[in-house]
């Protein structure tokens, strides 16, 4: 039997278009991930054009350098991305719809790692090219060098096509090759240092590398091996009972790996307001998962704190539907349940009952009561578009977040924004 509710066939009509000036705005390739980017690029090159006069120098390019791979590295930082989440959500409910709009889309501060990244990496570039043609000593062109291999590795693995095809080898890349990065900007700011005579504490350099160290090395201090309880109510899912640490808090999530210099994968945090502890749903979409589900580990790894995730931007609005599929009800879920702000359940998936268990589909009526469950078993793909601007316009709702796989997430969110229709969902930039 469909858990659709009556009425909620997804034949209403859409929304009209927004007019083409304002619509131009809302496509992918302008989103604010992309925007953040191209202002750090532009600020590099306002920063270029005032130098320019002077004439650039091989240390000027070395700090510029310096300090876009510091922002590039900062803003990943957990701590640094739950208080960001925190001033942007801080926002009154009254305050215009429009500002609350952008205030949501905090999320995309991924930009920044982006556009630090690729600015450093060309800084470093500019640096390495004056050293060799001043002929600076060797062994700081020797490590230089060394660092521009490298650093040309890391962009290549991050290349979309790259990076969706070797998932894995971009993540070791990334870890290891930052790691090795950072030794030998050490080494290269101690040869500096020494050939000009100066005192390594009186130099900027020094200063922003520690910060930079510290910021790696901190979400490491906190590695620890947790015990597990797995559930598995189908050889889709595996529900996952943590009682470690703290209660984290509803929309955040944890990373955690079986072999931690490998990989890790983060999962939304499920915690219930009676119960001690948490859950992560896991459900079967590739290799690891897979073992995950089959094998039932004992123990998993866990390192750093808890970081919020896109569905935190909630509190910004009156009034919000959530619209998931499959697994994507485990980011949804603890949101329902804190019932902080009111929301309505859009949500398709398989045979519900059958691959979540009743103890979770029962826990999901409880309060959300005129939840719309599309069972695509017995009803085949929805229009997921359709459904969710059928849901905010009968909700009254002032926002739709989105938690699905990439493509069906694309989907919705650029449906429904360029219908003027506030949409948030994952941008899997991490």
């Amino acid at each position: 039997m469909s858990l659709l509710k009556e009425g909620t066939t997804g034949e209403v009509a859409l929304p009209p278009l927004l007019p083409r000036t304002r619509r131009v705005f809302k496509h992918p390739a302008l989103m604010h991930y992309n925007r953040l980017a191209a202002a750090v690029i532009a600020v590099n090159l306002a920063a270029m054009g005032l130098a320019l006069p002077d004439g650039i120098t091989a240390e000027f390019a070395s700090r510029a350098a310096l300090v876009n791979f510091a922002l590039a590295i900062l803003i990943r930082r957990q701590r640094l991305i739950n208080l960001l989440f925190r001033l942007a959500t801080a926002a009154p409910v009254t305050w215009p719809l429009r500002v609350r709009w952008t205030l949501a889309k905090v999320y995309h501060f991924g930009g920044l790692h982006v556009g630090g990244a690729l600015a450093g990496t060309l800084w470093f570039g500019v640096f390495v090219a004056l050293s060799t043609a001043q002929s600076a000593p060797a062994d700081v062109l020797v490590v230089a060098y060394a660092l521009v291999a490298l650093f040309v590795c890391i962009v290549v693995t991050t290349l979309p096509k790259l990076r969706a095809k070797y998932h894995n080898r971009f993540e070791l890349v990334h870890r290891f090759g930052g790691w090795l990065s950072l030794v030998l900007l050490w080494i290269l700011t101690f040869v500096q240092v020494g050939h000009s005579g100066a005192s390594l504490v009186s130099t900027p350099e020094f200063w922003v590398l520690s910060v930079i160290t510290v910021a790696i090395a901190a979400p490491w201090t906190r590695l620890r091996r947790v015990p597990v309880d797995i559930e598995r109510p189908s050889s889709h899912v595996a529900i996952a009972r943590f009682t470690h640490g703290r209660k984290p808090f509803a929309g955040s999530s944890t990373a955690i790996s079986r072999s931690p210099l490998r990989e890790w994968h983060s999962f939304a945090n499920i915690p219930s307001p009676d119960e001690h502890g948490f859950r992560l749903t896991i459900s079967r979409a590739g290799d690891w998962t897979g073992r995950f589900i089959d094998d039932m580990p004992k123990h998993v790894w866990v390192k750093g704190i808890t970081v919020a995730g896109v569905a935190n931007i909630e509190v910004l609005f009156r009034r919000v539907v959530y619209v998931a599929t499959g697994s994507g009800i485990g980011p949804c879920l603890p949101h329902l349940l804190a019932q902080k702000v009111p929301a309505l359940l859009v949500w398709s998936t398989r045979a519900p009952r059958e691959t979540f268990g009743d103890g979770l589909i029962d826990e999901i009526l409880a309060v959300q009561p005129d939840a719309r469950i599309w069972d695509t078993a017995q009803q085949g793909k929805p229009d997921m578009v359709r459904l969710a601007c059928e849901a905010h316009r009968d909700f009254g709702a002032e926002a739709v977040i989105c938690i699905s796989n990439k493509k069906l997430t694309w989907q919705v969110v650029h449906g429904l924004e360029r219908r003027g229709i506030p949409a948030y969902g994952a941008i899997w930039d991490s």
